[in-house]
């Protein structure tokens, strides 16, 4: 059985900074609550010369410092990859790079996005991840989980797979901190009915946890699981 609070290294894979909060904020404060040692890889940075204005990406660096002081990550690992643009590149050196994080930090458990995500960063990031939790390459991973996120899993391509949870963590305790980390990424986070809003993040823990007997919890769909 699944354990959030017992274990070795947890490594949430986010495409994008927020993703991982989003997703899976409440299961990474009760590892770390719990003495787990748990990681934050980020596939995608804004780079200069896809146009984004420097004044934008220090910003972005400032969030990323803070949300990883609050969460109190191990480390945070930033692959620089195009973000938005992931589909141009060939998945082998997606996966070269992110295995090479997991070879490093050697996870119990990985935490991906959904493979029917709308956003393309996502689906590129699902396909590399998957691919880094086989057991004979990388016999540290036991968990592989995928997470859902606000605008992004609710609006996939009808085409994919939907998303379907099969595993509920409580996280009545830790949903006011992960609505706190959100504040970080203020330029993400819109007044609802915007789908990121605190608001709409409440409402989705409030639901899973209708679905699973707590008053709050997130959702994710077990990928691969060993016991």
């Amino acid at each position: 059985m699944f354990d959030p609070a017992a274990g070795g290294p947890v490594l949430v894979i986010a495409p994008h900074p927020d993703d991982e909060t989003l997703g899976a904020g409440g299961l990474l404060l009760r590892a770390a609550a719990a003495g787990r040692a748990i990681h934050w890889l980020i596939v995608t940075t804004m780079r200069p010369e896809e146009g984004w204005p420097a004044g934008r990406i220090a910003k972005r660096d400032r969030e990323i410092a803070a949300v990883a002081a609050d969460y109190g990550f191990a480390a945070v690992h930033r692959l620089g990859l195009p973000t938005a643009r992931l589909d141009t590149l060939p998945l082998g050196d997606v996966v070269a790079a992110l295995g090479q994080v997991v070879a490093e930090v050697q996870p119990e458990v990985i935490l991906l996005p959904h493979r029917g995500d709308a956003h393309s960063d996502h689906q590129v990031v699902h396909d590399a991840g998957a691919a880094c939790s086989k057991w004979f390459r990388y016999p540290s991973v036991r968990w592989t989980l995928v997470y859902e996120t606000l605008s992004e899993t609710d609006a996939g391509l009808q085409q994919a797979p939907a998303f379907r949870p099969d595993l509920f963590v409580d996280i009545s305790g830790q949903l006011e901190r992960k609505l706190a980390m959100t504040r970080h990424f203020d330029g993400e986070f819109h007044a609802f009915p915007f789908p990121r809003s605190e608001t709409a993040l409440r409402a989705q823990a409030q639901l899973r946890g209708a679905a699973s007997g707590s008053e709050a919890a997130e959702a994710f769909m077990i990928l691969r699981g060993r016991v």
